[in-house]
């Protein structure tokens, strides 16, 4: 999902969040998992290549535990687009997560011999939500179907297989069994699949800037987390979608005036009257002249 500040905190990142996600798409929606059983994992891991040492690193990492007994490992991975190489990917973050496992084991000497004491096994899940909203993920879902394989070795290679949870394409059933700031995000998707436009829940936020930032990441529309931070500087708590949207919108509306007054004093100054009554009319004229004389960065 790109770069991330390890000092800031994802919204999947949060017990709730995390635990709400899996037992919705695992568990049905049965509370299977609850947020005081889930312990921080390490999301970073790492193999050797051409003689180097190289960084993997998951979006959010989680352990399962049953007081000092750890039950699963379960990863979660954000695209907005398709990877064609998501198997590959997967079973490389698998990979390290089972052999942190080996590497757990306790050696002890006894005398002139070393005794093994193997820690119990657990599973790695990991699970890709999938954000596509306009196309359904349409790239490799198993290991096989990566792979060009020689006919005389397909029935030695392993296959592995993907968990791909598509979240635009969820029956709004589904979606509503979602009891954390998750099902904010995924009605976002769902309702932009369907309708190509988003009529925001009243809902209120629990983790407002996480939600935004989740949002304006997948979307690349860094509106949500504008208003969020517009609304931080002047003092004002918004804790819904429409609270926020609205404010946007509103902003939106005052920043599209000053570039209008902006492109009409440019014109003034310069004698440009004709130019001045084309805007009236010509509205793709008028967007060409903002664009060259009043950009969008513009300080107004």
């Amino acid at each position: 999902m790109g770069e991330k500040d390890i000092t800031e905190r994802t919204l999947e990142s949060y017990n709730d969040v995390f635990a709400d996600i899996v037992n919705v798409l695992l568990f049905d929606g049965k509370r299977i998992i609850c947020e005081n059983e889930l312990e921080e994992g390490s999301a970073h891991s790492q193999y050797k290549a051409d003689g180097k040492i190289h960084e993997q690193e998951r979006d959010v990492a989680k352990y399962w535990k049953n007081g000092n007994v750890r039950i699963a490992f379960y990863g979660l991975e954000n695209q907005a687009e398709a990877d064609i190489d998501m198997p590959l990917r997967v079973i490389s973050y698998d990979s390290a997560a089972y052999r942190a496992q080996l590497l757990a084991d306790i050696y002890t000497d006894e005398g002139s011999v070393k005794k093994k004491s193997r820690k119990p096994r657990y599973p790695v899940v990991t699970l890709i939500l999938y954000f596509g909203y306009k196309r359904r993920w349409n790239k490799p879902v198993t290991l096989l179907e990566c792979l060009e394989i020689p006919k005389a070795l397909e029935p030695f290679v392993s296959d592995y297989s993907i968990n791909i949870f598509e979240i635009a394409w969820m029956p709004d059933e589904k979606v509503d069994m979602f009891k954390s700031d998750f099902r904010i995000v995924a009605d976002y998707f769902v309702q932009m699949r369907k309708n190509k436009n988003y009529i925001p829940s009243p809902d209120t936020i629990t983790h407002v800037h996480e939600t935004l930032q989740l949002l304006s990441v997948l979307t690349k529309d860094r509106r949500f987390e504008e208003a969020y931070n517009n609304s931080r500087k002047e003092g004002r708590e918004l804790n819904t979608m429409g609270g926020f949207l609205e404010d946007a919108y509103m902003k939106g509306l005052e920043h599209g005036a000053k570039r209008m007054s902006g492109l009409v004093g440019i014109l003034l100054k310069d004698n440009r009257l004709k130019d001045l009554e084309r805007i009236t009319e010509d509205s793709v004229y008028c967007a060409q002249l903002l664009d060259e004389l009043v950009p969008e960065n513009a300080e107004h």
